[in-house]
């Protein structure tokens, strides 16, 4: 019972959040859309509220290596002249396991998250990482593992702070994101690296689901059960942790938020739990950096 009336309490907060939210007219053509994951129109609504290149006053330093794959590389967003170390917050994109990346040729996506986290005054770490089916589980776990690693010696160089540094993820990247905190094998030698983690639209509990093809495509023989689930090793880390989710959602995502948020809250040990009314899957995250801070406000607030 006190973890229903924490959900339903953490709902009502979010509803009424100081936050400038999703205006009406924005709402409404999200809506019709509808509950589904639909890149490409719902960037269309919003890449014309994103500032393109150049970024004024942000330096941007682009594919810094951090392993030897192609796809281990990441981008840096630091405020110019910043004079003392500042938080980090690093974004781990989505793409069912089999695609995405940090940015596209000519999108403002994803940038826009690492951006606004430089205009607040972090150092924003932008990382891609080795796909599925050619790069299996535990790969997205590893890779988020070795970022981080490389976040620890060398974010200092860029003006960042690596004692204060937030892993985000967003659907899939939310999935690699819990898997590094909840598998103490993919840490470094000296600790985890990372102050607090945020979770935007993931899955933690595959057991509770029938595996799709993405799943199948990136856990193999494993899809579907306990072993490749993160929500047990959640249960056990002491890293603070921000669970967000859309209105528009599809189901499971909505259902895995609330599954972990309650198991969280049932230990006494409840998360930050961020309700977006109005968004979708992917609005959520496109409307980063612009006037619409559902997201962003709280997302921003517990990182620094």
């Amino acid at each position: 019972m006190k973890a229903v009336m924490t959900l339903a309490a953490a709902l009502a907060l979010a509803a009424c959040a100081s936050a400038p939210q999703m205006p009406p007219d924005m709402a409404a053509k999200v809506k019709a859309i509808g509950p589904v994951i639909d890149p490409p129109k719902t960037a269309a609504l919003y890449a014309p509220l994103q500032p393109m290149e150049p970024y004024q006053g942000v330096k941007v330093t682009r594919d810094l290596r951090y392993g030897p794959d192609p796809r281990h590389a990441l981008d840096i967003f630091a405020r110019e002249g910043l004079s003392s170390p500042a938080p980090v917050l690093i974004f781990v994109h989505g793409g069912a396991f089999v695609g995405g990346n940090k940015r596209a040729p000519g999108s403002p996506f994803y940038d826009n998250i690492v951006l606004a986290a430089a205009r607040a005054g972090m150092v924003g770490v932008n990382v891609t990482y080795r796909l599925a089916p050619q790069h299996k589980w535990p790969a997205g776990a590893a890779d988020v593992g070795a970022a981080v690693k490389w976040v620890q010696e060398f974010v200092r160089a860029h003006g960042g702070d690596p004692a204060r540094v937030t892993l985000m993820g967003h659907s899939a990247g939310a999935v690699h994101v819990a898997s590094y905190v909840a598998f103490p094998e993919h840490h470094q030698a000296n600790g985890i690296g990372i102050a607090r983690a945020v979770l935007v639209s993931g899955l933690f509990d595959f057991t509770t689901m029938k595996p799709g093809k993405p799943d199948e495509a990136y856990f193999g023989s494993k899809a579907g059960t306990a072993e490749v689930s993160s929500l047990a090793g959640l249960l056990k880390t002491r890293v603070p942790l921000m669970l967000a989710y859309g209105e528009l959602d599809p189901a499971p995502f909505i259902a895995q938020a609330r599954l972990l948020n309650d198991a969280l809250c049932a230990q006494g040990r409840c998360p930050r739990l961020v309700y977006l009314p109005g968004h979708s899957h992917m609005s959520e995250v496109y409307a980063i950096n612009t006037g619409d801070a559902s997201l962003s406000g709280p997302l921003l607030d517990f990182a620094k």
